[in-house]
């Protein structure tokens, strides 16, 4: 009997945590000039493990990525990838499930990350959301002083914190 409560226990959070994902996102990437670069970009990104599909917009050097379901996103390694390709990252925006989502004092956490909603004001989070990091390296700089100019984080004990804008 107890080892069916704790694999009920078990089951519930791995459902919980597989339920709560970020599931597509427009990476923008400055300095591609031609479609090789893209290609490479492309096909760096792909390496990734939690990557499902990637559709290349040219006109807007834009990447459409579809994540795969069950598996966490880690935003550094996508930005690492680009950086590989001799690019950089120019804004990222994600659309994020929230249900079984538990958000406490604006922040929540996925894969070992934190995530800290900068403007939920007013702002839903339930459902499917989008949002756009705001961290250097994931938005121009503009964006990130905006948004980052009062920001003080404690360092958190694993992971990294991210700033999203609702």
């Amino acid at each position: 009997m107890k080892t069916l409560k704790i694999f009920i226990i078990i089951f519930s959070l791995s459902a919980t945590v597989a339920k709560a994902q970020f599931t597509k996102a427009e990476l923008q990437v400055s300095g591609l000039t031609c479609a090789l670069c893209a290609k490479s970009t492309e096909k760096a990104l792909r390496t990734l493990p939690f990557i499902g599909d990637i559709k290349t917009d040219l006109i807007r050097n834009t990447y459409l990525i579809t994540f795969k379901n069950d598996v966490p996103v880690n935003f550094e390694l996508m930005s690492k990838k680009v950086q590989g390709s001799g690019f950089s990252v120019n804004s990222l925006k994600a659309t994020y499930n929230f249900d079984n989502t538990k958000v406490a004092d604006n922040n929540f956490s996925y894969g070992g990350d934190t995530y800290k909603l900068l403007n939920p004001a007013n702002k839903p989070t339930s459902g499917t959301v989008n949002v756009t990091v705001v961290d250097q390296g994931f938005a121009p700089k503009s964006v990130s002083k905006k948004y980052l100019g009062q920001v003080t984080d404690a360092a958190p004990s694993s992971g990294r914190v991210y700033h999203l804008a609702i």
